[in-house]
């Protein structure tokens, strides 16, 4: 991957140009089900927010443009570290696709994935809130939450916020969360919120324990998160766990129609999805339990 970086107008204001990646594509990237906070635009790009930057990104040629504001001053830092791009996601899918013709071929239709390194609170929270929920809503809840609670942000003559911080979301009640359209999430949210607050999970110390098992087992004690949510927050967040495999009613559907195929799916339990998926992806599970599930669900 070649890249190239500078300042435009604006000193805020930076560019970013990712040449010709082999494993880059917005579609695969966005609408795989890690992430809630980018939103295709008229012309076929993306705008999205992560931290305090915000960020639109547009293909031209085989080429990405990244143009945004960046809190940290460095538009590049940030995107290599974000889109996981010092990862080598062409040995990744060669290792994958050795396994069978179902990890070939959805290997083949979603071939431009990446796992985004996003921020543990954010994912945590974002994913407490997309129990039993829907994407848009999921996305709505989330973009009020941000109007609401977080900072306000400028980029191209419009108005974006950032995720809340727990410390900007302390002081709000189960009332006012409700009103945010969260339903029985609003507890949670509030629940979750004291505990981090309160220091009784720690995620710098989440984020430094190596120890897979004992990170969720902690997430585990967080209000609203169940193994599901935990191991989705594991393998989506920075804390980027690619052996956990999470299993939704799509996963199920999927693995039991590639491998298990028990007559009646609701048959199949998650222990056994969870040993099949560790005998045969190991410590790459997650990445193509993402590649599966793309793969089925969109094809």
């Amino acid at each position: 991957m070649l890249m190239e970086s500078n300042e435009i107008g604006d000193k805020k204001m930076q560019q970013y140009i990712l040449k010709n990646p082999k494993t880059f594509n917005m579609k695969d990237i966005f609408e795989c089900g890690q992430c809630f906070r980018w939103n295709e635009q008229e012309d076929g790009s993306y705008t999205g927010i992560w931290k305090e930057n915000v960020v639109n990104i547009k293909k031209e040629g085989q080429d990405y443009i990244f143009t945004g504001i960046c809190k940290s001053g460095n538009l590049e830092e940030e995107i290599k570290e974000y889109f996981d791009l010092n990862r080598d996601y062409e040995k990744i899918k060669k290792e994958l696709s050795k396994i069978d013709e179902n990890m070939k071929n959805s290997i083949k239709y979603g071939e431009g994935i990446r796992i985004l390194n996003q921020d543990l609170w954010e994912t945590i929270i974002s994913f407490i809130i997309s129990a039993n929920n829907n994407i848009p809503r999921i996305k709505g809840i989330i973009e009020r939450l941000s109007k609401e609670y977080g900072k306000k942000l400028e980029f191209n003559g419009k108005e974006y916020y950032a995720f809340p911080t727990p410390e900007q979301l302390k002081d709000v009640t189960v009332e006012e969360y409700r009103k945010l359209g969260l339903g029985f999430r609003d507890i949670r949210l509030y629940e979750t919120t004291k505990m981090i607050i309160d220091g009784k999970v720690n995620l710098k110390q989440l984020e430094q324990n190596p120890n897979t098992m004992e990170v969720r087992e902690k997430l585990l004690t967080l209000s609203g998160v169940g193994p599901k949510v935990a191991d989705c927050i594991l393998l989506f967040s920075a804390l980027k766990r690619f052996e956990v495999f999470p299993i939704d009613v799509w996963v199920r559907r999927v693995m039991n129609d590639l491998y298990i195929q028990n007559e009646d799916e609701t048959k199949v339990n998650k222990k056994q999805i969870e040993n099949l998926a560790k005998e045969k992806f190991g410590d790459l599970a997650g990445l193509a339990q993402q590649y599966l599930f793309y793969w089925r669900r969109e094809a």
